[in-house]
C-alpha cells in the first residue's frame, strides 16, 4: 500500500486548489460569469488530472472510481473553457452533476479503502459534501450561479480542508498491516 502513501501530495494539491478557489469566490462575490467559468474550468481540470493520476497509481480497489472522477472533472473543465459565454443556469447544471458524480465516486473509493487505511472517513466526508453541494444547486437552479458564489466558496473551502486532512493522513500511512 506504499502507492497510496506516495500519492499523498496529489490529494494535498487538490485540497489547496479547492481552498484557493473558495477564498477567491468569497473575496470577490461580484465576480463576472466569465471569470467564474474560468475559475471552475481551471479547478475542474486540476482536480480531474490529479484524480486521474491518483487512479492510475492506486491499486485495483479504488482505481476505477478515481479514474471516473478524473475523467468527469477534465470533461467538465473542457466544456467550461470551450463555451465561456455559457449561461449561468447551464454552468450551474454542469457544476451540480460534476459535484454529484465525483462525490459518489469519492464515497465509493473511501468505502473501498476502509481495508487499506484508517480514517478513510475523510475521503467519504469530502464526497458527501460534494453530493450535498450538487443536490443544493439542483434544488435552487433559478437563483443562478452568480447568486450562489458564497455557497460555492464555502463548499470549496470545506472540501479542500477534508482533502488536505486526508492527504496528511495518507502521507503518514505505513505499509504495516492494520490490526483489527
Amino acid at each position: 500500500m506504499g502507492e497510496i502513501a506516495s500519492s499523498w501530495w496529489m490529494l494535498l494539491v487538490r485540497g489547496l486548489a479547492a481552498i484557493v478557489f473558495g477564498f477567491l469566490a468569497l473575496i470577490w462575490p461580484g465576480i463576472t460569469l466569465i471569470v467564474l467559468v474560468a475559475f471552475f474550468a481551471a479547478y475542474f481540470l486540476v482536480s480531474g488530472v490529479f484524480a486521474l493520476l491518483s487512479g492510475f497509481r492506486h491499486g485495483a480497489r479504488s482505481r476505477a472510481w478515481l479514474i471516473i472522477s478524473g475523467i468527469v472533472g477534465i470533461l467538465a473543465g473542457i466544456v467550461a473553457f470551450a463555451w465561456p459565454g455559457i449561461t449561468s443556469i447551464a454552468l450551474l447544471y454542469v457544476v451540480a452533476f460534476w459535484a454529484i458524480v465525483s462525490g459518489v465516486a469519492e464515497v465509493v473509493a473511501g468505502i473501498q479503502l476502509r481495508k487499506d487505511i484508517d480514517n478513510e472517513w475523510m475521503l467519504i466526508v469530502g464526497g458527501i459534501l460534494s453530493v450535498i453541494f450538487g443536490v443544493l444547486l439542483l434544488i435552487w437552479p433559478g437563483a443562478g450561479l452568480l447568486s450562489l458564489v458564497w455557497l460555492v466558496g464555502a463548499f470549496a473551502i470545506l472540501y479542500g480542508i477534508s482533502e488536505i486532512a486526508l492527504a496528511l493522513r495518507v502521507k503518514n500511512f505505513t505499509s504495516s498491516p492494520r490490526v483489527p
